[in-house]
């Protein structure tokens, strides 16, 4: 391992109309527009195999880009015009330093590497967003992909020519990272089931999972007993035999509404309190608990966005002077970010999922190693009155920060190195391509030969000009 040390924002989206073959809108007041039946058939997901075989993924996705000179890359040794006020401190790896924002994850150095080499050519959030999540060399903003992103394009290979036989998703966002990144011409079918609920309130649940009335249950099984009913009357008009597929699904649908397994996989009432309190009583923490309930359940793919409140002022990572003051700004947030990153990273390992699951820790790029300063636009946490002159870093593509944890990898190092100041990168260049090759790598995917067509039908690769990083593969 080269470098290896030894032993607000535009952030949403508008979905537009559906039409019945595409994606139909569900809900449980009528079975004639059941969607996840039709959400199913397209998807046919693939049959589970053993937890030691099936590889997953927990991505956890900082958007707006954490500051990398702050973080897992301290440059104590700089001027001021770029040193922030944190101190640097020693990790449980000899040689490894961090600032002083990160002390739980400091105890826990061992168990993850950090690629301090990452760099793309795109300085805004969409196309920076693009080139992590799709390969999308393009350095323009658009507003919306043009490629999938690779969790999409995992969920679409891992589904073809299978039924899957667990009845959870194989594809869950939990707070998904939903701004500039999508299926494209995947489609919808393809996108995460969204958990947008806040998994720490009292009463979080998640809608259309594992009904546990057995009168709904009734309802739902006459609903669908009439449905069946109303597409006989369409089945001679159906040259594609769609109506006929769709059967399949529906049953999949039913036990996805009914069936224990999926009710109980998003209960965090079924943790141990001490667990709970480990990963933090709070949005982040429960988010990354309830993706760590969820790979053990099955599931493949987890993405969870440490966004919103807990980022301070303007719910992200973005940290201009006019959003926050940078460095009252990971003040507020990084005790909450440290303990849930740390525990979800140690939970991983204490639950013999290590081997299987892979975490990846990234946002779309780092900030500027040189402070910039600008006059705050409001008031909130984590910054001043409008008007107050505060420091502020701002995008920075040409060398960033990512951590990787499981999946089988050599831990405890570091690969990779940017400069004195953190500007550019200076040994082991890791691109986009990289990072996805790396990516689909553990997930059994050769991204070297695999290609996809497009909505012209032109076969299109999944990753342009890149290998998997040796470091981090298994």
């Amino acid at each position: 391992m080269s470098s290896i040390i030894d032993p607000s924002s535009p952030f949403g989206r508008c979905a537009g109309p559906l039409n019945r073959r595409g994606f139909m809108q569900i809900g449980l007041t009528g079975m004639a527009t059941l969607s996840w039946p039709a959400l199913m058939r397209l998807r046919a997901e693939n049959a589970l195999k053993p937890n030691s075989e099936k590889k997953a993924i927990i991505m956890v996705w900082l958007p707006g880009g954490q500051s990398h000179v702050d973080t897992y890359d301290p440059k104590p040794d700089i001027g001021s015009e770029y040193r922030g006020p944190f101190k640097t401190i020693s990790t449980k790896v000899p040689g490894m330093q961090f600032t002083e924002l990160l002390p739980m994850n400091a105890k826990i150095a061992d168990k993850f590497t950090v690629l301090r080499s990452m760099n793309q050519s795109a300085g805004g959030h969409p196309a920076g967003s693009m080139q992590m999540l799709s390969g999308d060399s393009d350095t323009r903003d658009k507003p919306k992909p043009r490629l999938p992103d690779w969790m999409s394009v995992a969920h679409y290979l891992r589904s073809q020519g299978e039924t899957r036989s667990n009845p959870l998703p194989n594809y869950i966002g939990v707070n998904p990272p939903l701004t500039y990144n999508g299926p494209a011409y995947l489609g919808d079918a393809f996108a995460p089931f969204s958990v947008s609920d806040d998994p720490n309130r009292p009463n979080f649940q998640v809608p259309n999972i594992g009904l546990s009335d057995p009168a709904e249950t009734k309802r739902l099984s006459d609903r669908l007993a009439l449905r069946k009913g109303l597409d006989k009357l369409e089945r001679a008009f159906d040259k594609e035999g769609e109506l006929g597929a769709l059967d399949e699904f529906e049953a999949q649908a039913m036990t996805l509404l009914t069936n224990p397994q999926t009710r109980d996989a998003f209960d965090l009432g079924k943790e141990e309190a001490a667990t709970r309190d480990r990963y933090g009583r709070n949005r982040w923490g429960q988010q990354l608990l309830l993706a760590r309930r969820l790979v053990e359940a099955g599931v493949d793919i987890v993405t969870s966005s440490l966004s919103g409140p807990l980022c301070g002022r303007v719910n992200n990572w973005d940290d201009h002077a006019v959003n926050q003051h940078q460095f009252e700004a990971l003040r507020f947030r990084m005790p909450t970010y440290d303990q849930a990153v740390s525990a979800l990273i140690e939970d991983v390992y204490a639950r013999g999922l290590d081997k299987r699951v892979l975490v990846v820790v990234t946002g779309e790029f780092g900030r500027t190693p040189k402070i910039s300063f600008g006059r705050s636009t409001g008031a909130g946490d984590a910054s001043a009155p409008a008007g107050t002159l505060q420091p502020g870093r701002d995008h920075w593509p040409r060398a960033f920060s990512n951590v990787w944890a499981g999946g089988g990898i050599q831990t405890g190092g570091v690969i990779g190195a940017s400069d004195q100041r953190g500007e550019d990168v200076v040994e082991r260049p890791c691109g986009p391509g990289d990072f996805l090759a790396t990516i689909y790598h553990h997930l059994g995917i050769d991204s070297s030969k695999v290609t996809i067509e497009d909505f012209n039908g032109r076969p299109t690769p999944i990753v342009n000009h890149g290998k998997p990083i040796p470091e981090l593969i298994a």
